[in-house]
């Protein structure tokens, strides 16, 4: 089997419109949480976001790109086109047809089913867009960088709600430790902030009102967010060969059904899917030094995702560190993990883990080792990042530092 590494990555999020600037703002503990700008918001009852405020399509597509492109395939589009570069990679010729496109996504172009829905039964509108499906398809994101980038290889798109981009980047991984490409772009794009998806998570009622406090007692909920994250896997030979840089190792991946609830977790289901991904990398599990936790900030997730940790790691549990970033940059649903996966590959290249954000007390049920508030230089050799869904889909990826 091959080994796979990670040798470019891309960012767009509300903390920045690439991946230095998300870097410098998620390494500082610095949340990127605030009103809501870029939708009305009159008719909603929860007024903030993550959003990728400043973003001007304009200035990365022409103009018959932005007729056809949903703003979680600009995104998409964005992340890849900065992996792509910062990897160095070209798929001119055979090496396109080596190559696999896997992008998540737990619901597409929601932007354009939003206006199209506005224009039918707000404006009394008898049309739509021309391009309505094309945008909105879960695929789109995937098919316009198969197209911009020339990969001819395996292509398709993972949709299993908040775990998508988990994944797709899992797929990605095995695919290429298969031998079954060189090569994968590979992560999530998802543009969540919409008049209906906001009101659809405000009936579930775990949304928080003023921020996003994971594992903190008190805490109120979840934050929606947006964005993308695009990484280049490769095989170990093929970028040796080129000479590319060389970020992390992907070493692992597992993932479960719970099989119990539509959205309530599953200790038992989440704690499969971990230890899945350390069988599947042959670790032990006082291997791991740091968790990005799925740290959702809802009641039940935080309490849920600890257990599992216990239940896998047992005193160990106790000795690494955990932090969500969602604290900083929202829960971006089908893109969330790939955002989590850049902050776990920028902290393991830096010595630095991010820390959780908002902070306030410690919960009782929740006592392993969160990183409050401020970041902690630490030597990050091992890590996993975790993702649950809706559903009870639970989807792990593990890196390791890469030793040569």
């Amino acid at each position: 089997m091959n080994r796979v590494v990670i040798t470019g990555l891309g960012v767009i999020s509300a903390a920045g419109h690439n991946a230095a600037d998300f870097w410098n703002r998620v390494s500082k503990g610095q949340p990127s949480i605030g009103p809501i700008t870029t939708i009305p918001t009159g008719t909603l009852n929860v007024e903030i976001g993550a959003e990728v405020a400043g973003f001007e399509p304009a200035d990365y597509f022409d103009k018959r790109q932005l007729g056809i492109l949903d703003r979680f395939s600009q995104f998409g589009l964005v992340a890849a086109r900065e992996a792509v570069s910062d990897s160095g990679i070209s798929f001119d010729g055979e090496a396109g047809e080596r190559a696999a496109a896997i992008i998540g996504s737990g619901v597409g172009g929601q932007t354009t089913l939003d206006n199209s829905y506005y224009a039918i039964y707000a404006e009394n509108k008898t049309r739509v867009h021309p391009f309505t499906v094309p945008r909105l398809m879960i695929n789109a994101a995937t098919s316009h960088i198969t197209m911009e980038h020339g990969i001819t290889g395996p292509a398709y798109s993972v949709a299993s709600a908040c775990s998508s981009a988990n994944h797709a980047m899992g797929q990605s991984f095995l695919m290429v430790r298969s031998g079954m490409v060189e090569t994968a772009i590979t992560g999530g794009a998802e543009a969540t902030i919409t008049v209906g998806t906001m009101k659809g998570w405000e009936a579930l009622r775990v949304m928080a009102n003023d921020t996003c406090r994971p594992f903190s007692k008190g805490r109120t909920g979840m934050v929606l967010g947006e964005g993308a994250a695009v990484f280049v896997f490769e095989t170990l030979e093929n970028a040796k060969a080129r000479g590319a840089k060389i970020y992390a190792e992907v070493v692992g991946h597992g993932l479960s059904s719970d099989a119990m609830d539509i959205t309530l977790p599953d200790a038992n289901g989440a704690a499969r899917a971990i230890g899945g991904a350390l069988k599947d990398a042959g670790l032990n599990p006082e291997d791991v030094d740091y968790v990005n936790a799925h740290g959702t900030g809802t009641a039940a997730n935080d309490v849920t995702e600890t257990r599992a940790l216990k239940q896998v790691f047992g005193d160990h549990a106790s000795k690494f560190a955990v932090s969500s970033t969602k604290s900083m940059i929202g829960h971006a649903l089908g893109g969330a993990g790939a955002l989590e996966l850049a902050a776990v590959v920028l902290g393991m290249r830096d010595g630095i883990a991010p820390p959780t954000a908002n902070y306030q007390e410690p919960d009782p049920e929740c006592d392993l080792d969160y990183i409050p508030n401020e970041a902690r230089e630490m030597e990050i050799n091992v890590a996993i990042s975790n993702s649950f869904a809706f559903g009870g889909l639970n989807a792990v990826v593990a890196l390791r530092k890469f030793d040569g």
